[in-house]
């Protein structure tokens, strides 16, 4: 419980509070259970006394047992609600400062499922579990020190009923954490590959009719139930049989026949009889709680160790004392980087070069080549192994995030559209941004004329993640946010990936337009893109083999000119076919 009661420190005082009211609520009810064992002494001794006030002070602590309980989890739901906002506020906070690479490498999926469901999970534990413990505790305790003060004789034969279903249970839980571990995963397991089933469905349906995800469905599902089964093997009959032992019933069973032999005897008062009963039931049913939350307990921590996993990944290092570009230039100096830190795999070696300000800068090269890791080592996605990445002449490691982003604009091949309007969506970053700012943004990137035929023009909703739309209009409303944001520096990262034939030579031209003042890095495949670009730097196996234009790279004969000739191979590629098979051809082949 350690751990737990460190990342709920916030709420610790709220909880605590909630367990002392649960607890006093547990002794509220074991007085109005004595004192209606003496409403029935007094009655016995004097029937025709009506016993109100022993009366008036058992219900009095019924109700108050009930209101307190009920306020005990009042309390506990309301520090689970603020605990819930808080920890999620702090991931958003922490994971705003890792290292956008560190995110990446996490995953889009993994990180909700921390946000989302885990942090529910530990909502739950706190909200349901934490006054069930305090009363799982407390009722046994002062229920066993009122039966020995009743009667030790009866108190006795109830512990040793109670000591002997624990002695059971502990056999059938002698393994119960790795069990535990075990079933929670197996469970993850059965939920991934769900997930991945149904979001699959399109690709399912064309390719293998479900039979592969499917598949690994069905895989999840085994395992889940190869480990309940081995799971209720192991500790079927013991758990059965404690839970029967630790029911009241048999409690009951004891109290009574160990009652009666004693009041046969004279040895027993009636009415204290009839408390032991009312008091000793109460106490067997009240620890069952506390083997019923193992389940919540174990999930909580599991839980709880996914969320300080991701609260330890570490942030990007602030500067200690900021300082300013002076311009637009861009500047690699000797800059070597490893995927994973010094253990991975160079993914740029001893890089350098100089964009300067206002000038388009294009990289291109074999796909794993480094053009994307440059890109992303400008915003400080990661932090360079070696050398130094500038921008206006200062290390980006000397500079805020806030400063950083303010000099940078993206558009990546990866869109994303949020759930709201078009407009909105092209605000994004500069929610204040007149209408008309937005059309010009709009109509420089080629998205107005496809927007204005939309049902609701720029109130459009763009639904989740841009469903709505193609995958070449959310391109061009991401090309108009960035134009909007109006950025000194400008990375487009494959930004033409979805453009069609029609649109992609207007596109291009509007970029090259609009962004005469800004810096450009642009990585390319599609090398018709950056033809006029005025330097393209050709990357290979992590090294700059090439740069200069277009002209001379090609005249040169080396990297950049066959990747030209791959590229204009594939652009003379036509289909040939008869009336019973078709075929792909390149343009070397005469078309019929």
């Amino acid at each position: 419980m350690s751990g737990t009661w460190t990342i709920m420190r916030p709420v610790r005082s709220q909880v605590r509070f909630a367990m002392l009211l649960s607890g006093f609520s547990a002794l509220f009810g074991l007085v109005s259970l004595v004192l209606l064992a003496l409403v029935l002494k007094q009655l016995i001794d004097a029937p025709r006394v009506w016993p109100w006030q022993p009366m008036a002070g058992a219900l009095g602590c019924l109700v108050g047992s009930y209101l307190l309980r009920l306020n005990a989890f009042n309390q506990s739901h309301y520090a689970a609600f603020r605990l819930e906002s808080l920890l999620r506020s702090r991931l958003a906070e922490h994971l705003g400062a890792v290292s956008l690479g560190e995110v990446q490498r996490y995953g889009a999926g993994a990180l909700a499922k921390v946000m989302q469901d885990d942090v529910k999970a530990l909502h739950i534990f706190v909200a349901d579990s934490t006054p069930l413990y305090a009363r799982a505790f407390v009722m046994p305790v002062f229920t066993v020190l009122l039966l020995l003060w009743l009667d030790w004789r009866l108190a006795v034969g109830a512990l040793a009923l109670l000591v002997f279903g624990f002695g059971i249970l502990a056999l059938a839980m002698r393994s119960s954490a790795e069990m535990s571990r075990r079933y929670n995963a197996a469970r993850e397991r059965v939920s991934a590959a769900i997930v991945e089933f149904v979001q699959a469905m399109p690709v399912v349906r064309t390719f293998d009719s479900g039979n592969a995800t499917f598949g690994r469905y069905q895989h999840a599902l085994e395992d889940y139930l190869e480990v309940l089964t081995s799971w209720y093997r192991q500790a079927g009959f013991p758990a059965r049989f404690s839970f029967a032992i630790l029911n009241p019933l048999p409690t009951l069973v004891v109290l009574l026949w160990l009652g009666s032999w004693l009041m046969l005897r004279d040895a027993l008062d009636f009415a204290t009889w009839v408390a032991v009963l009312l008091v000793g039931t109460g106490m067997a049913e009240a620890m069952m709680p506390m083997m019923m939350l193992n389940h919540l307990v174990a999930k909580a921590k599991l839980s709880i160790a996914r969320i300080q996993e991701i609260m330890a990944l570490p942030v990007l290092p602030a500067p200690g004392q900021e300082r300013l570009p002076t311009d637009a230039g861009i500047t690699f100096e000797k800059v070597g980087f490893r995927y994973g830190g010094d253990g991975g795999e160079h993914a740029l070696r001893d890089v350098s070069f100089h964009a300067a300000p206002g000038t388009v800068t294009a990289l291109v090269g074999p796909s794993g080549a480094g053009k994307s890791t440059v890109a992303r080592l400008i915003p400080r996605f990661w932090d360079v192994c070696a050398g130094r990445v500038l921008v206006g002449g200062v290390d980006v490691r000397e500079m805020s995030t806030e400063t950083l982003m303010k000099q940078v604009a993206f558009v990546f091949q990866e869109t994303f559209l949020f759930a709201d309007t078009i407009a909105n969506n092209i605000r994004l970053g500069m929610p204040e941004a007149p209408m008309d700012e937005v059309i010009a943004a709009a109509t420089a990137a080629q998205a107005h004329a496809f927007i204005v035929d939309l049902p609701q023009g720029y109130d459009t909703p763009a639904g989740e993640r841009g469903v709505f739309l193609s995958g070449g209009q959310r391109q061009r409303i991401t090309i108009a946010r960035a134009i909007l944001q109006n950025r000194p520096i400008l990375v487009l990262d494959e930004a033409t990936a979805f453009a069609d034939p029609e649109n992609e030579a207007a596109l291009v031209g509007a970029l090259s337009e609009l962004m005469r003042d800004k810096t450009v890095i642009m990585v390319a495949h599609r090398l018709s893109t950056i033809r006029d670009a005025d330097r393209i730097l050709v990357f290979e196996r992590g090294e700059l083999a090439e740069s200069g234009r277009h002209d001379a790279l090609v005249e040169r004969g080396g990297v950049y000119a066959r990747l030209w000739r791959s590229y204009e191979q594939a652009q003379g590629w036509v289909l040939r076919g008869g009336s019973q098979t078709a075929r792909l051809a390149t343009s070397a082949e005469p078309a019929p």
